[in-house]
């Protein structure tokens, strides 16, 4: 199932995808994304309901769609170095492969849709970069979560670009939140495709492309810390709770390294593809402020 949040008249829309172009409306069931994420398994049951009933379905143009949980309750959690090369091209050489994943969150703000045009802070970095990664959403509250029961916490999963200024990020004494937390520098979408519809989570194929172009290509299955890994180490500190969304990493061949370096400007198109759930793509666009 592909759950969508999208722009309707000015007001913010449920449905649910039934073709490749149309859509369900479920908003008359549903306020929004998160009340579908908290009934569970009942709100799946009252969609599929809804699904195979005579319902009429809609098209719906790819601009219309917003991140599918536009409003968040938390920052974003992510990993860093979660893959072995992506470390290696990032790391400094006094820096220890890390035997437990690196946590940091991006702010509430930083959210933006899968087609969203991406303002480029230009007063605040030269070096604006990309980072195509799994989204992973959870389902239901949790804490002290075991590596074999972590599945059961997930609701879905949904295409990220963590977007990253690369020289503000080693400015404020090594902690990274500045420099990942500008305005829309995290497309999410283009749904959320929940978990019974991915065949294994740690073999999807994951790739980046700024103006067509590929920069990153990569597969789940070379992740250093599994989704399952991740929500158990996390979930030791803090209480997960339905609608929370965590980033699992980066593959390598971000801007940054690359030779000649290739760093985000106006107009640069970047998409995030990843098998079996969906791709977004952004363009730069300049900043609002």
């Amino acid at each position: 199932m592909k759950i969508i949040s999208y722009s309707n008249e000015n007001q913010i829309s449920v449905g649910v995808i039934k073709d490749n172009n149309a859509i369900i409306d479920i908003s008359n069931e549903f306020q929004d994304v998160l009340s579908i994420i908290k009934a569970g398994s009942e709100g799946l049951n009252r969609i599929n309901q809804i699904i195979h009933s005579n319902v009429e379905s809609r098209e719906i143009q790819s601009e219309h769609l917003l991140s599918p949980i536009p409003k968040l309750k938390r920052n974003i959690m992510c990993v860093g170095w979660n893959y072995f090369e992506h470390f290696n091209e990032r790391a400094l050489q006094d820096i220890d492969l890390p035997s437990k994943p690196t946590i940091f969150t991006k702010a509430t703000g930083t959210i933006a849709g899968p087609y969203e045009g991406i303002p480029i802070p230009e007063h605040f970095t030269n070096k604006f970069d990309y980072e195509a990664e799994l989204a992973v959403v959870i389902g239901r509250e949790g804490k002290l979560i075991s590596e074999e029961e972590a599945e059961d916490y997930v609701f879905g999963y949904m295409c990220a670009n963590d977007l990253s200024a690369r020289d503000v990020q080693q400015a404020h004494g090594g902690q990274w939140f500045m420099g990942k937390s500008m305005d829309k520098s995290c497309p999410t979408g283009p749904w959320i495709v929940t978990k019974d519809e991915i065949s294994n989570v740690q073999n999807l194929d994951i790739t980046c492309k700024v103006n067509g172009e590929t920069v990153q290509s990569s597969n789940t299955s070379l992740m250093m810390f599994s989704v399952n890994k991740i929500i158990s180490e996390i979930s030791k500190a803090m209480t997960l709770i339905p609608g929370d969304i965590i980033l699992t990493g980066t593959p390598p061949g971000i801007g940054a390294k690359r030779n000649p370096p290739i760093l985000l400007k106006q107009g640069d198109v970047v998409e995030i593809e990843i098998a079996e759930i969906g791709k977004i793509k952004n363009k730069v666009v300049a900043d609002y402020v």
